[in-house]
């Protein structure tokens, strides 16, 4: 028997869902969650796929864990809580280099990538859903970089650690970014604040048939 979830690294906690499918089974539902909670303690503030696999006549059980999803590692990395709703007009982060080697260096053994560099070029399009900038350039113009051999030197070292100087740089040029976005969505605020006033005093048109109306002569008696 088989059992397949989603659960918060390291802070799974009872539901019915998992009740449901263990109830019949006999197998105490705190024990479970304790072991897939020790199992997944690593990955504390990402969702994590984990799979149950159950012997109903023994109740013997064991808990497999997969890679969590590239965005929710991506979002571990960067220290973001959640991605762009609108990726075309807002970044949410300015990741090094480096940042997206470590990152495909633990998604590694789950990707189906050829090579290192294969897959850090797989980890690169996740960011453009989540609106991540990278090296302060756009995910698509550091994927042809990268095809390039840019970062040939760094793929091959495995190099996951950011020097102190490059992330000042590219946090000051995230500054940037995001104030130029602020000031871009208090102008849209504006705008829009401005368009409904005007729909407001706008007086009504008349209907044809009130037109019909107006211009109809009072009968004489």
């Amino acid at each position: 028997m088989q059992i397949k979830l989603l659960v918060e690294g390291g802070e799974m906690k009872p539901g019915p869902v998992l009740s449901q499918k263990l109830g019949p089974v006999g197998i105490p539902m705190n024990v479970v969650i304790q072991k897939i909670n020790d199992a997944t303690k690593d990955f504390k503030g990402m969702k994590v796929p984990v799979e149950l696999a159950i012997n109903p006549d023994t109740q013997n059980f064991e808990v497999l864990v997969s890679s969590p999803p590239t965005s929710e590692l991506l979002k571990k990395e960067l220290g973001i809580e959640k991605g762009s709703a609108e990726h075309k007009k807002t970044q949410m982060a300015n990741a090094s280099i480096e940042d997206i080697i470590a990152v495909t260096k633990t998604k590694m053994p789950s990707l189906l990538s050829k090579d290192l560099k294969a897959a850090v070029k797989t980890v690169v399009g996740s960011c453009v859903s989540l609106g991540v900038l990278i090296e302060s350039k756009s995910p698509q113009e550091i994927e042809k970089e990268i095809d390039a051999g840019k970062y040939d030197a760094e793929i091959s070292q495995e190099k996951t650690e950011t020097g102190d100087e490059k992330r000042k740089a590219l946090d000051d040029y995230f500054t940037q970014v995001k104030s130029t976005q602020e000031k871009i969505k208090q102008q849209e605020e504006a705008a829009k604040v401005a368009e409904e006033a005007a729909k407001a005093e706008k007086p009504a048109e008349a209907t044809p048939a009130a037109e019909e109306k107006k211009e109809e002569k009072p009968e004489k008696k």
